[in-house]
């Protein structure tokens, strides 16, 4: 299997993980998870620098997922890559489980920081970013990627930071975004409009790419000119469709904080069960 097959085949097997365990758990969060499943399949399975059996590894790329939400696509896609036993993902949302509504490094180690509270995901990684930067005295070949929603952009602690990251010149963050206009309530146009979203990063000094977040060539290519930056912080706003591979979940903000029933649940599996790679 080539390297585009394998990262669909991994993307698959990530949505049909995230149903299922959202419905095992009775509650989360579905939208946002199913539209960045082919995003966490490109960077555990291609574009990641990582080891799941050396969780710890010092030269390792760093992911800090900012809308601690969607955390059932990072768990389904680090449970896939080795991190932990797939079973563990039927835990989800338990009292005790490593597996929490939001990551919590304290249940679960391997994950570089805690998440929860929206906006506040991007100034943790430029923080690493610049550590790395005053440590590696700039020869550090590891990226700091951090994943970020559309919605949590209507947070004010997202434009410090966005401020903060050009003057700095961390050419080593590369910033992801879930451009899928959707948030709690509704559209995010129709309750705080972000359009146009590059605009407003380009004039904050960041290099700035759009593309198709279900395109794994557009994201491989993405992150390639992002590394191949210099002097300046990276961001791919990436378009998706919330409930990506799910028809009755498609474009529909209700499913941004709701799990299946059993008869929700069957025919999302047998959809995305039935997709060829």
């Amino acid at each position: 299997m080539d390297k585009i097959k394998l990262i669909k085949q991994k993307a698959k097997d990530i949505r049909i993980s995230i149903i299922e365990m959202l419905f095992k758990a009775k509650s989360g969060h579905s939208g946002g998870p199913l539209g960045m499943a082919d995003i966490y399949a490109t960077l555990y399975f291609s574009e990641m620098k990582h080891d799941s059996k050396n969780p710890f590894w010092e030269l390792r790329d760093r992911l800090v997922l900012s809308n601690g939400h969607t955390c059932p696509v990072l768990y389904a896609a680090m449970a896939h890559a080795g991190y932990f036993d797939i079973e563990k993902l039927f835990t989800l949302r338990q009292f005790g489980s490593i597996l929490q509504g939001h990551p919590h490094r304290e249940f679960l180690p391997s994950l570089e920081t805690s998440s929860g509270p929206l906006g506040s995901g991007l100034s943790q990684a430029v923080g690493m970013a610049i550590s790395d930067k005053r440590e590696f005295k700039n020869n550090s070949s590891r990226i700091i990627y951090c994943l970020i929603s559309d919605g949590e952009q209507d947070e004010g602690q997202i434009w410090e930071a966005a401020l903060l990251a050009p003057r700095e010149q961390l050419d080593n963050l590369i910033v992801i975004v879930d451009r899928n206009y959707i948030q709690i309530d509704g559209n995010t146009e129709n309750i705080l409009p972000l359009d146009p979203m590059d605009k407003k990063w380009e004039a904050f000094n960041w290099h700035v790419q759009t593309i198709d977040g279900h395109n794994i060539e557009e994201i491989i290519g993405a992150i390639s000119k992002a590394k191949n930056t210099k002097n300046i912080p990276s961001i791919i706003i990436a378009k998706t469709i919330p409930g990506k591979g799910v028809s009755f979940m498609e474009g529909d903000y209700t499913w941004h904080g709701k799990a299946p029933n059993v008869e929700e649940a069957e025919k999302a599996l047998h959809e995305l069960k039935a997709i060829t790679i």
